[in-house]
């Protein structure tokens, strides 16, 4: 029986490290270090959880059941299924994680030279979407080879920039702001949802999967193995981007006080640190990295939807990347505004889909367990969204709820749901075991 070795083990590690690095997983560390003051490394902690804890439980999910979100899905039914497909597609493309990637290569590559402005954005992102629907029209060999040309520099420059954070820091940490001084753990497991790893991994894990089919490889049991060991190896290397990441935001307070985002504390660092060539070679860099970031995820939905319903995948593409370069022009601080209520509501559901398909050999009977337990994530999530995005009329509604100040009032009635549906699972198998 084939396996892999331990060269091929470290490549899919990488390759899988390379699928997770975008833009949100470089800005929103520092953003959330600056904010932290004294309460970095609790902070950082729930960071972890959520940035990469919970995409390498996807994974590991996914290849256990064989297939990509089709497969994890299967026991919501059909019509549930692939509506929790499309909101996964949409947040990660032309939504959201799409237009993040124009906004966050406009803040760090032109940041530090040019000042803020909306012409200024409007003539980058035009640029920038332009190259990007180019690369997405014919994404084969040309994505490819950018993805091998930027994927060892982006390493590199990250390396640099983790060993400057530490040895060269930029100062003393600033005090915390709320919520995060008070809230430390809760305030950095929500800031994780922000990286939407978890909902690129619903994506991207039938990629890792695939990859490793490719080489010969055909047992199930070894096909998550191999997956779970190239998930640690990424979950390690991401790990040491946001620690580093999250030291270089707080100690990055007295020269970038006012940054209203991690682009910009990032910008001012390199600044600060390299002067005018580093910044110039950071801004190429995350530049790079971001247009095949953004050309993966707009061929990902295109190919997605044109299976879907049909729709020619060049129309698809074309629509997609006009609305996120629409989206782009809101500014980063704006889009993040927006897309969190949203992230509140959908991650919650991507969580307990993770974890209860993992679990699901604790049942008997999972699929009625299952939708139940959705049901109810979905219902209170939309509770939690609505609370995020300011509608105190809906949010006051979970007041007598734990931890519903910090967006996660989901989390009791989900396990009293599950605690409930367990009982009355093995009831039933008692049931029919006696009647048989």
């Amino acid at each position: 029986m084939k396996g892999l070795g331990k060269t091929q083990i470290m490549a899919l590690g990488f390759m899988t490290f390379a699928l997770f690095l975008g833009a949100g997983n470089i800005i929103f560390p520092a953003a959330a270090g600056l904010q932290s003051g004294g309460q970095l490394w609790l902070v950082t902690l729930g960071f972890l959880l959520t940035g990469v804890g919970l995409p390498l439980l996807t994974v590991v999910a996914l290849a256990r059941v064989g297939g990509g979100l089709q497969s994890l899905t299967r026991p919501l039914g059909k019509l549930a299924g692939t509506a929790f497909a499309i909101a996964v597609y949409l947040a990660i493309g032309p939504l959201f994680a799409t237009p993040r990637t124009a906004v966050v290569s406009y803040e760090i590559a032109l940041g530090s030279f040019v000042e803020h402005s909306w012409w200024a954005l409007l003539l980058y992102s035009s640029l920038y979407f332009a190259v990007v629907l180019y690369l997405a029209m014919s994404p084969g060999k040309i994505l490819e080879r950018i993805g091998q040309l930027i994927t060892p520099v982006l390493l590199l420059a990250l390396v640099l920039l983790g060993l400057a954070a530490v040895f060269r820091p930029a100062g003393l940490p600033g005090p915390g702001a709320l919520p995060y001084s008070q809230t430390p753990l809760s305030s950095g497991f929500l800031d994780g949802y922000l990286t939407m790893d978890a909902l690129g991994a619903l994506v991207f894990g039938v990629v890792i999967a695939a990859a490793i089919r490719s080489q010969g490889v055909t047992e199930l049991n070894k096909v998550t193995r191999y997956s779970i060991q190239a998930g640690v190896i990424a979950a390690i290397g991401l790990s040491l981007v946001y620690v580093s990441l999250f030291y270089l935001g707080a100690t990055s307070y007295g020269i970038a006080a006012e940054a209203s985002n991690g682009g910009q504390v990032l910008a001012a660092y390199v600044q600060h640190a390299f002067g005018v060539p580093g910044s110039l070679l950071l801004g190429v860099v995350i530049t790079l990295a971001c247009l095949t970031t953004a050309t993966g995820l707009l061929v990902a939905c295109g190919e997605y939807f044109e299976q879907l319903w049909g729709i020619r995948y060049s129309r698809t593409v074309v629509f997609f990347t006009l609305f996120s370069w629409a989206v782009s022009n809101q500014g980063l601080t704006q889009l993040i505004k927006v897309s969190v209520p949203v992230l509140v509501g959908l991650y919650p559901l991507a969580i307990v889909l993770v974890l209860l398909s993992l679990a699901q050999k604790l049942w008997y009977n999972p699929q009625p367990v299952i939708r139940i337990a959705m049901l109810v994530t979905l219902v209170f999530g939309i509770l939690d969204a609505s609370s995020a995005a300011g509608f105190t009329g809906l949010s006051s509604l979970l007041d007598y709820l734990p931890l519903a100040g910090q967006q996660m009032a989901w989390l009791l009635p989900v396990a009293l749901v599950l605690a409930g549906m367990t009982i009355r699972d093995r009831w039933q198998y008692a049931a029919q075991k006696a009647l048989s």
